[in-house]
């Protein structure tokens, strides 16, 4: 049965490429493995042009690879690929797909002169592309414009669904700061957790459409989970990559201030796997939130190099792999999801859940610290957002309020450098004095 196409918003972003760009550039869509760049960069081909031809370079022949090694001739080049796909090109009205062009980097080095040429666009997609096995003995093409496609977000979500209403109406609600009444809240928040726990990857969403069936969309998820760690095997064969980011839940669920390298990975610290922790970002299968040891509008010039937080780039696998160990048939968080019953112990799925909206909505990453001056405890501010000159401070709660003593500290702490306090929650819109208490689904208005 063939996979659904979704709508995605990158898609615009597209379209403005190509009209503004006419050929100027390639395109380069980034992303973490099966989050939908191949699917869109060909649905793009196939709505915007006369024809495409797509070269996946992780099954393409020898014979096809070979022909970059030597670019002087494109016409005989593009001779070749026009029998070897059986696709007719036309001069400006066709695109060619490199697809996962970190597999054949002289592809990717040709671009420069593909691009000077301007006989055709060019849309490279591509995993783990900074790798430096990949990179490292060729010149990356400066002519590039570069997209990052994450796992569908919530509107998108919902578009998959068949919702076009849901966010336009919580947008006019948010913009209005108008309460959304109790009964709408738990209906809306029913949905929200479905998203949660199905998450927002392609391959998932589609198992979810076609058998309605929770265990299949969790049998989807680990495959997906397999992947990631087989290509973290290939950056890192002594398996400290995937080691890590099995670690992320019970990290998380610590509630430590930083990401504790050493009760991971006995004989590392924070310092010596620092470049591994970079390779993993940059894989985008992680999500990384640096500690700004000042929070300022500047937050990218304080931000901490070894204090860290990770966390995964999709709620829905980050669910899956925090319970990797129970079988779906034995794995009780799906029921409590949905039913609204989750333990308060398990409040890290609401943090990693509002790390990856915050990310998809293009903010970068930032959280706060400081003693409260009681034994080791501290005080914690969630995410940091630069608005206005200013920062917004969140704090995020896996249910209800009865205090935010963290956001009521920093408040006092910091107040000439806050624009607006947020505490992300489970309810309806209001305010509490100076705090804005929104509910969790409403994050990426932020």
């Amino acid at each position: 049965m063939e996979e659904k196409v979704f709508k995605r918003k990158l898609y615009s972003s597209m379209l403005q490429w190509k009209e503004e760009k006419k050929g100027a550039t390639a395109l380069l869509i980034k992303g973490a493995r099966r989050v939908g760049k191949s699917t869109l960069a060909e649905q793009f081909a196939k709505n915007e042009y006369e024809s495409y031809l797509l070269i996946d370079f992780s099954e393409a022949s020898a014979e096809v690879r070979n022909l970059f090694n030597d670019i002087s001739n494109l016409d005989s080049i593009f001779m070749r690929l026009q029998f070897i796909y059986d696709v007719a090109l036309t001069p400006r009205k066709s695109v060619v797909i490199f697809d996962e062009v970190q597999d054949c980097p002289m592809a990717r080095q040709a671009v420069r002169k593909l691009v000077k040429d301007r006989r055709f666009d060019y849309i490279e997609t591509g995993s783990l592309l900074s790798i430096r096995k990949n990179t490292k003995d060729i010149r990356i093409p400066s002519e590039e414009t570069r997209l990052t496609l994450y796992p569908l977000d919530y509107e998108e979500f919902r578009w998959a669904l068949g919702d076009e209403v849901t966010f336009p109406l919580l947008k006019n609600a948010f913009e209005q700061k108008q309460s959304l009444g109790d009964a709408v809240i738990r209906k809306l928040m029913r949905d929200f957790r479905l998203y949660m726990l199905v998450g927002g990857m392609p391959q998932a969403i589609d198992t979810y459409l076609k058998t309605n069936n929770l265990g299949s969309v969790d049998k989807t998820k680990r495959e997906i989970i397999e992947l990631y760690e087989d290509d973290f095997f290939k950056i890192d064969g002594s398996g400290r990559a995937a080691r890590l980011f099995r670690a992320i839940p019970a990290q998380l669920n610590s509630n430590a201030s930083r990401y504790q390298v050493s009760s991971v990975l006995e004989n590392d610290r924070q310092s010596s796997v620092s470049e591994l922790v970079q390779e993993m970002e940059n894989s985008q299968t992680v999500l990384m939130a640096r500690h700004a040891n000042d929070p300022n509008a500047g937050l990218a010039l304080h931000g901490s190099v070894e204090k860290y937080k990770m966390f995964v780039c999709d709620t829905g696998l980050f669910i899956t792999l925090a319970f990797w160990d129970n079988a779906y048939t034995d794995n009780i968080i799906y029921q409590k999801l949905l039913s609204d019953k989750l333990r308060s112990d398990l409040g890290y799925v609401f943090e990693n859940m509002v790390a990856q909206m915050l990310k998809a909505a293009g903010n970068e990453l930032y959280y706060h610290t400081w003693p409260t001056g009681k034994g080791n405890h501290n005080y914690e501010i969630d995410f940091l957002l630069s608005r206005k000159g200013k920062v917004c401070p969140i704090e995020v709660k896996s249910s209800g309020y009865k205090s935010h003593a963290s956001l009521d500290t920093f408040k006092v702490k910091f107040s000439s450098r806050i624009d607006q306090n947020y505490l992300i929650y489970t309810k309806d819109l209001r305010r509490d004095g100076d705090v804005m208490l929104m509910p969790v689904f409403m994050t990426p208005l932020l």
